[in-house]
């Protein structure tokens, strides 16, 4: 079998994704996190493409639990949320010509709800953008908050039911609402953003906010370090995701390393730390011993006794 296989396939087999050192495992989960490619981590590290996704998948579904477990009680004062486009497999207008397009292709919405103070990402949702989609997260949301809060969100019309349901009158709710004008150039001129913002109103929706905290720029500022960190958010690139669930896997990792890995440069402190949901610093060796600790346990079966040899 190994004089079929080169050598970087040779390693993966003989070894098996268990068998991986602890620290090229974390290697591998570090560089996911600093916006390199699959592809390109399988060449650099001499690891099966195959292996580099099976970690992937291993570690979206340790970081998800872990966050789930974890992310609760938080005393925020002051929550902004925001949605961060991409697409899986095709972009939804070629979708109906895309050749074995699954049936998660087209528009992938990511909703981030982040603490204003601590700079946590208190809860995220992979999905859609429609008022199914927003009802769930903003439900998780109000799951793991500790009190009441001033939310602010953007002016898409989605939030207003899924927040009435999930906070009902116990929240200070506004939507800051963007105001854009013609874009600039000409008119046929193809445009991959919205037009110039020439303007924002600030709508009340319930309670009372402090109007001098109602915006977005934290979330909006957080969802740019989510998409410089993520190839698979690069636009007007081959760098997309091809499979739904990689997708969520790879938003669930970053987002355990933005809260608890990453040291925020304002901070000077993770913002799991800030928010006194832990007092230390993770490293990615610490998410691999997530990934152990949920692995199966090896099934031994019953112990047989050897038959004395009686032939002589």
């Amino acid at each position: 079998m190994k004089f079929m296989l080169d050598p970087k396939h040779i390693s993966s087999h003989t070894g098996g994704m268990n068998k991986l050192p602890l620290k090229t495992r974390a290697m591998i989960l570090n560089m996911l996190c600093e916006g390199s490619s699959m592809r390109a981590i399988s060449r650099m590290t001499g690891v099966s493409i195959n292996t580099v996704s099976k970690l992937l998948v291993d570690a979206g579904e340790a970081c998800a639990a872990f966050h789930d477990e974890t992310v609760r009680g938080v005393k925020a004062k002051r929550v902004q949320c925001d949605e961060v486009w991409s697409f899986t497999y095709a972009k939804a207008k070629n979708v109906e010509g895309a050749k074995a397009a699954p049936e998660e292709a087209g528009d992938t919405w990511t909703w981030t709800a982040l603490d204003a103070d601590s700079k946590l990402i208190v809860g995220y949702l992979v999905g859609g953008r429609d008022g199914e989609y927003a009802k769930a997260f903003m439900d998780d949301l109000a799951d793991r908050l500790d009190g009441r809060v001033q939310l602010t969100t953007d002016g898409h019309k989605a939030y207003l039911e899924a927040v009435e349901g999930a906070f009902g009158a116990d929240v200070d709710y506004a939507m800051l609402v963007k105001l854009f004008g013609e874009p600039t150039g000409k008119k046929n001129e193809r445009r991959y953003s919205p037009g110039e913002c020439c303007g924002t109103r600030k709508d009340v929706i319930e309670g009372e906010p402090d109007e001098a905290h109602i915006n977005t720029s934290f979330v909006e500022r957080s969802n740019l370090s989510l998409r410089m960190h993520n190839r698979r958010f690069t636009r007007l690139t081959n760098a997309f995701s091809k499979k739904f669930e990689n997708h969520v896997h790879m938003v669930s990792l970053y987002t355990v390393f933005y809260n608890f890995v990453r040291i925020h440069k304002s901070l000077r402190v993770t913002p799991a730390i800030e928010a006194g949901l832990t007092d230390e610093v993770l490293d990615f060796e610490d998410i691999v011993k997530l990934i152990d600790a949920r692995a199966p346990k090896p099934k031994r079966g019953p112990y047989k006794k050897r038959a004395a040899d009686n032939s002589n």
